[in-house]
């Protein structure tokens, strides 16, 4: 039985149906990642199911007694309260009625409130906080004003689960996380008794976590099994037959129109009941609601830079007795793509100030390179006036942006990132987190760049935007340095990591992020056999308290032979004639032209379509297993 069922949810703002008479139940033990466009009602919904909003229609039933958290993507939390004081709001009722059994009213029924506080353990709520903050890794009598965004995730999770409840809603709850944390929170929500409703961005970390993908697309809730791995491969599926029904649609649809449109004997002659069926397709098209647009990025890479774009050598850099970087060397060159991981306030963005020269070093040179053009992405987004217009924002005091060379009216770029015409004058503050963020990737790219960097771009942008800013980083000609907490977009986009490994520490591992952890974990166990052999350690300490990883010993690699070097070279050839032959197929199912004039030829495009994607993987394979050795 289900622990709660929303039905025929409506939900509108205005002429938008963020909810469109649709319906979700959430099972015991469900973990359920609900993901969607930004704007898309999703925050609504996670409200709506807490009880703190109303749908303008349609009913939610819960389970008798059940006990539901919501932890907001943006905590509200008393800045002058303990860490503890702030954890045990989470246990308000419960202390409350303790209050009321130990003041020994007269006009309360002591046996009642006695059997409501033993049925919510509540005579001992102050060891229940203290476990929980043991637990999370919270000092109890720290203030909650200084600590950083991490922190006070924690500390609202904290208040979530002091409460026990049955179920955990979460909102964007890896925000302001570091990969050590989010790992963390991977563990402790897999291991939570309850069930678990979360909204996220983080592709791995739904994999990890979700046993079930919710996806709420233009007002309607469509549920898929398993984790977002599974939902990828089944979307994918389901947009193609969607695009092929679409088409088939609009050929039908263009066929009765040429038809209705015949001459006046043709007029006279034709059935009602085709008249009908054409008012129906009229109809059907009208109220069939589009997929929404997507992000269209272009990014203008500036002038070439020179070959070197910064070179440290012994760098050193301390903030009293805090030191930040510690003896660090590495040459960085035009078109590497580095991505920083360190846990927060372990000093990537000095690092970073120090690779491009705005900060000098405490000790080591640094040289940077010719003709660099730095273009900053800023997390905190300060750099947006929020009284300024979106136009203003993109192009202060002119209608136009110059992109690559190529003039085009701010109302169209703005388009570009999904800003309808009617909202370019509107001020910066009424847009929503993700929106500020995609604002200020456009505002970014409106700017000639041959360096790129990006301090959590990832922040409140939806999967689809993810997917195509990945895109553009992958192609972009330029330099890359990119901050970031989600491993799935670190992988997708780095050639190169730059990882904090304590006390001032930073190394240079080739690779993504798996490269490193692949790296790190073959370093971590030759170290701990190593001091085994020697007696240094015993084996269980070694095992318990690994070492801080050292680099990793080269692989030794089989020299190809000349037939598969030749193969090799021509792979990349084959894999982007073969990808340009999809897309042209792709645009043909996805017209019209082909069914009208050659319907024989498409069941032979959808099996040429099929038989390429087959072609593409084995190629896609071979070329990765070959470029390996």
């Amino acid at each position: 039985m289900a622990l709660l069922t929303l039905s025929n949810a409506h939900l509108a703002y205005g002429h938008v149906a963020l909810l469109d008479h649709t319906g979700f139940s959430l099972e015991t033990g469900e973990r359920v990642g609900l993901i969607g466009r930004n704007g898309t009602g999703k925050s609504s919904l996670l409200k709506i199911i807490a009880g703190l909003e109303k749908p303008d229609d349609g009913t939610l039933q819960l389970q008798q007694g059940l006990r539901l958290a919501l932890v907001a993507q943006e905590p509200v939390l008393d800045p002058e309260s303990s860490v503890f004081d702030a954890v045990s709001v989470g246990l308000a009722e419960v202390k409350a009625l303790r209050e009321r059994y130990e003041a020994h009213d007269a006009h309360d029924d002591l046996d009642a409130i006695q059997t409501r506080i033993e049925a919510m353990d509540g005579w001992t709520w102050e060891q229940r906080v203290t476990e929980t903050l043991e637990r999370l890794q919270l000092a109890p009598d720290a203030q909650v004003g200084p600590l950083s965004g991490g922190t006070k995730k924690r500390v609202a999770l904290a208040q979530a689960l002091v409460a026990a409840p049955d179920v955990l809603l979460l909102d964007e709850p890896t925000n302001h996380l570091d990969l050590d944390a989010i790992r963390w929170l991977e563990e402790l929500l897999k291991a939570f008794r309850g069930s678990v409703l979360l909204i996220t961005h983080d592709r791995a970390f739904l994999d990890a976590v979700s046993t079930r993908i919710v996806e709420l697309d233009r007002g309607v809730l469509r549920s898929y099994p398993g984790n977002f791995a599974a939902y990828e491969a089944t979307k994918q599926r389901e947009l193609a037959d969607e695009a092929l029904y679409n088409a088939r649609q609009e050929k039908l649809l263009a066929q009765e129109e040429v038809w209705v449109r015949q001459g006046v004997e043709a007029r006279r002659t034709r059935s009602v009941a085709r008249i009908k069926r054409l008012e129906v397709l009229r109809a059907q098209r009208a109220a069939r609601r589009d997929s929404v647009g997507r992000v269209s990025l272009e990014v203008d890479a500036g002038s070439r830079s020179g070959k070197i774009v910064a070179e440290l050598e012994g760098v050193g850099k301390a903030y009293g007795d805090k030191t930040i970087v510690r003896d660090f060397s590495a040459t960085l060159l035009r078109g590497d793509k580095v991505g920083l991981i360190g846990a927060n306030g372990a000093g990537k963005t000095t690092l970073l100030k120090l690779i491009l020269g705005t900060l000098a070093p405490d000790s080591g040179t640094v040289r940077t390179g010719s003709n660099l053009q730095v273009a900053y992405f800023d997390q905190m987004r300060e750099v947006l006036n929020l009284d300024a217009t979106l136009a203003d924002t993109i192009s202060p005091g002119s209608e136009w942006v110059e992109i690559a060379g190529q003039r085009k009216h701010v109302m169209s770029y703005l388009g570009d990132f999904l800003f309808a015409p009617a909202r370019a004058n509107s001020p910066v503050r009424s847009l929503s987190g993700g929106e500020r963020n995609r604002l200020l990737l456009a505002r970014l790219f409106a700017k000639p760049a041959n360096v790129l960097v990006l301090d959590e771009p990832t922040n409140d942008l939806d999967i689809d935007t993810l997917e195509l800013l990945e895109e553009l980083l992958q192609t972009y000609a330029g330099t890359v340095f990119l901050v970031s907490h989600d491993r799935r977009f670190l992988d997708n986009v780095v050639t190169s990591t730059i990882v904090h490994e304590g006390e001032g520490r930073w190394r240079e591992y080739e690779g993504s992020v798996e490269d490193w952890l692949l790296q790190a974990e073959r370093a971590r166990a030759l170290q701990a056999t190593a001091a085994r052999r020697a007696g240094a350690v015993p084996a269980v300490a070694a095992a318990a308290a690994p070492p801080a990883p050292v680099a990793a010993a080269p692989v030794k690699r089989a020299k190809l032979s000349f037939k598969e070097q030749r193969e090799l070279d021509a792979l990349p050839a084959r894999i982007e004639a073969l990808e340009a032959e999809q897309r042209t197929l792709g645009e043909q199912l996805g017209g019209t032209a082909l069914y009208a004039e050659a319907p024989q030829r498409v069941a032979e495009a959808q099996a040429r379509y099929a038989r390429i994607e087959e072609e593409l993987m084995a190629a896609l394979e071979r070329w990765e297993a070959l470029g390996n050795r």
